[in-house]
Parts: structure tokens; C-alpha cells; sequence
């Protein structure tokens, strides 16, 4: 197989990933004439991260929160979309390796997010659900649902409420806006339609190993997220790490067990920093060190931006927070960059622009941070609804995401609780088996 991408006099920007920064990088060149862009990624979506949540709980269907790349760059001659994945870099020979073949570069951006980091905690990896792609969050949904269609048949009390208790490992906005949802779940939807079940003996626990939810947010904000998760029933256990999962059984460092079948893991992320990059260029969490001015350390025609990239400022010694707005200010800056550089002007520096913080803890609760003002509740809710609602690529995809929120808050009801599983071909299914036997031989060996 072979890219085929076109050669041209043109500059070649070859972006890594569509998230956040790589989007939003490749649309302020996408009408520059000086550039030919190549942007990879491994789906033909963009995906809006901060509502996987809401995926994983049946508010929103999947393809509210994704769009299409090719919708946002159908006009646009100078891009080049090419859906596959990238085994390698070669930064001597100025190319990227993917499963379609060798992409040669002139500059070459890094923006490939980060992943679920499981701490190297072998039966956490194995047994625990994350939630960092679209696809981990249908995943969560069907299980979550199967769950409470199994816990109608089994014969026995424990096994039951292992099938309904959930453990939420993690007290970011992730795991505060899940197990908000889930308690409003269990109140409202939950019982209307499994009427045999008893949700009083459902319990939800958020498991952070700080000494606050909400790490980064201000005191006022993580007070009143633990205040609001409290009133809605979930057990919030702060300063206690997980050890171990087998599967039914979450044990805590401190000796300590939950009884539950179900841990979903939101306890921290790791970089995804392309391979053949200089082992020194990798930084805390696995993210590549760059400068103000997102060129990787040692190089000036490799660039990383978003997630992945660690860009110390005076005021974030430790790099920026990994949320969307870095790398869509970074995105927007390198673009201007990459433009002085080909005119040999003189680049910019970066300084982050710091627009706040928000989480949702349930239906009308909300804690808002902005550089301004702090505040909380119903008001709070709103805002970060119109923030997260703007912020959605596509008016049809705003369209869709209102009206399931309104109807929802209406009626406490939708119907997206579904359990949906992709079928594969018998030949796919024998292949897969019979690559994994493999796999189990070679481990054999």
C-alpha cells in the first residue's frame, strides 16, 4: 500500500492525531497557500473527549460528540486525509512510517493526546474499564446495561450487587461528572426501567487517592463537589489508593475491600509520544519536552503540541494542564509559527491563556472556576452546558446534543440505553482466534 500523497513545491505540514490541537492546527493552514497538509489519524473522526461520559451513560448517542474530518475539509486541496496508524518516526530521514507506508515530511507535529495510565497494574489493565475513547465508552455503556439485565436472573445477593455497585477510581472531572450521573441514574431512570430491582442497594464509590476531588480546581469548587456528590449518595473515599481488582473484588492499600464487578478506571493518563524519538526528549508521564515555541527538544522541524507535549512556563513549571484549551492555543499559534518561519520572520513565543475550569456533578450542579470569578450550583450548570455546546464541532452536532439535554431534563428520560455490539464476519472472528492462540504460543515459548 502507498499514501499517495501528491508532490508539491509546497511546505509539507504532516500532523499526527485530529484531537483538539491537531484539528485545530490543520484548519488555520488549511486556507495557507504555502502548505500542503497531511493530517493522520486512526479514525476518520474527530472526537469531543470531555463528553465520553455522557456516551458511557446513555445521555448522548456517539456520533453527537464525533465528526466527520472529511466533512470539515471537503473544500480544501491543499489537505490530505489519511486514516491509518503511525508505527514510527525517522527524524534523520525527515519521515514518518504508518501501515500505509513511508510520509515524508518538511515539519512534522505531534498531536496524538495521551491514554488511560493504569500505574503498570497488571489485573487493573485487565479487569478495570477505562474511558478514553469513544469506542471505551460504547464498551462501558453496553456493559454497564448488560449488568443490570444479568442482575435480574442470578440467585444470590451477592451476586447481584456486584453486578449493580460501581466503583469510579479517580477524582478528576471525569470521574466526578460519571458518578454524578450514575447516582442521577439510580434515582430517576434506573428504577422506572428495571422495576423487579431494588437501586437502594446500589452503591456508587469514587475512589481518589488525594486529599481532594477536583485536584487542580480551587477549594471552594472541590468543597462544593464533594458536598453535592454526598447529597446525591456516593460514597467518596478520599486518600485511598486501589491495589488490585480481581474482578470482583477492588482491594485498597490500606487493606480495605469493595465488593463490586464493575471498576472504572479514571485515575490519571499518560502521553502517547511517537516511537523513534530520542529517549531524552520524553519527559514526566511519558510527554515530549518542547519549548515556547513547540519544537521538540533538539529539533527544529518536529514539533508537539496538546496533551502529549510538556511545555514549561513560569507560571506551569510543570507543563500545562492536559485539557483542550493548551492544545487549541497551542494549534493556533503554530500556525502562525510555521507561516514566520517560511517567511523568515521571527516566531512567537507561547504563553498560556489561562480560561478556567469546569465540572458537572448532576442535573442543575456544576463548579465553575474562571480567573475572575469562582462560583457554583444552577448558574454554574448552565455555563458550562453553553460552553461545552459551542465548543462541539458541527451545528447539526450542537442541534442533536440541545435537544437531547433539554428533552432529558424535562422528562428524566431518553432512549439511548441500549446495548449495541458490533458483529464481526466468521472468518474475522476465526482469524482473531487464531492470531491469539498464536500470540499465547510465542508467550509459551
Amino acid at each position: 500500500m502507498n499514501p499517495n500523497i501528491p508532490q508539491t513545491d509546497r511546505k509539507r505540514v504532516v500532523i499526527v492525531g485530529a484531537g483538539f490541537g491537531g484539528l485545530q492546527l490543520a484548519r488555520k493552514l488549511s486556507a495557507r497557500k504555502e502548505f500542503q497538509v497531511v493530517l493522520i489519524n486512526r479514525h476518520n473522526y474527530h472526537e469531543f473527549q470531555p463528553l465520553y461520559y455522557q456516551v458511557a451513560t446513555a445521555g448522548l448517542e456517539a456520533n453527537s460528540i464525533l465528526f466527520p474530518l472529511r466533512a470539515v475539509f471537503g473544500n480544501c486541496k491543499n489537505v490530505h486525509i489519511r486514516v491509518t496508524s503511525v508505527t514510527g518516526v525517522r527524524p534523520a530521514d525527515k519521515t514518518v512510517d504508518t501501515e500505509l507506508g513511508p510520509v515524508p515530511y518538511d515539519y512534522l507535529v505531534i498531536a496524538t493526546g495521551a491514554d488511560t495510565n493504569f500505574f503498570n497494574q497488571q489485573n487493573i489493565i485487565e479487569k478495570a474499564l477505562p474511558m478514553k475513547s469513544i469506542s471505551e465508552a460504547i464498551a462501558l455503556r453496553n456493559r454497564m446495561l448488560q449488568n443490570f439485565e444479568d442482575a435480574l436472573s442470578v440467585e444470590t445477593l451477592d451476586e447481584r450487587e456486584g453486578l449493580m455497585d460501581v466503583v469510579v477510581v479517580g477524582g478528576g472531572p471525569t470521574g466526578v461528572e460519571l458518578c454524578g450521573t450514575l447516582a442521577e441514574m439510580r434515582k430517576t431512570v434506573l428504577p422506572r426501567d428495571y422495576p423487579e430491582l431494588d437501586f437502594g442497594m446500589m452503591d456508587i464509590s469514587l475512589i481518589e487517592s488525594g486529599g481532594e476531588l477536583l485536584g487542580p480546581m480551587s477549594v471552594q469548587s472541590q468543597t462544593h463537589s464533594l458536598e453535592y456528590l454526598q447529597k446525591l449518595g456516593v460514597n467518596v473515599r478520599l486518600n485511598t489508593r486501589v491495589k488490585d481488582f480481581d474482578g470482583r473484588i477492588v482491594t485498597m492499600v490500606d487493606g480495605s475491600t469493595i465488593r463490586s464487578n464493575n471498576v472504572i478506571w479514571a485515575a490519571g493518563v499518560k502521553a502517547n509520544p511517537l516511537a523513534g524519538l530520542p529517549p531524552d526528549v520524553l519527559g514526566r508521564g511519558g510527554r515530549i519536552l518542547v519549548n515556547r515555541f513547540s519544537q521538540v527538544q533538539g529539533f527544529t522541524d518536529v514539533f508537539a503540541i496538546g496533551d502529549v507535549a510538556l511545555m514549561a512556563e513560569e507560571k506551569w513549571p510543570n507543563g500545562h494542564p492536559q485539557i483542550a484549551q493548551p492544545a487549541i492555543q497551542q494549534g493556533k499559534l503554530l500556525a502562525k509559527n510555521l507561516l514566520h518561519w517560511v517567511r523568515n520572520e521571527p516566531p512567537v513565543a507561547f504563553t498560556y491563556r489561562d480560561l478556567g475550569t469546569m465540572a458537572t456533578i448532576g442535573r442543575g450542579l456544576a463548579v465553575v472556576d474562571l480567573p475572575f470569578f469562582k462560583f457554583q450550583g444552577f448558574f454554574a450548570w448552565l455555563t458550562w452546558l453553553f460552553v461545552h455546546l459551542m465548543a462541539i464541532v458541527g451545528v447539526k452536532n450542537r442541534l442533536a446534543i440541545f435537544l437531547n439535554w433539554m428533552f432529558n431534563y424535562l422528562t428524566y428520560n431518553n432512549s439511548l440505553r441500549l446495548i449495541i455490539r458490533q458483529k464481526m464476519p466468521r472468518g474475522n472472528l476465526d482469524a482473531m482466534q487464531e492470531k491469539l492462540s498464536d500470540q499465547m504460543e510465542v508467550a509459551k515459548t
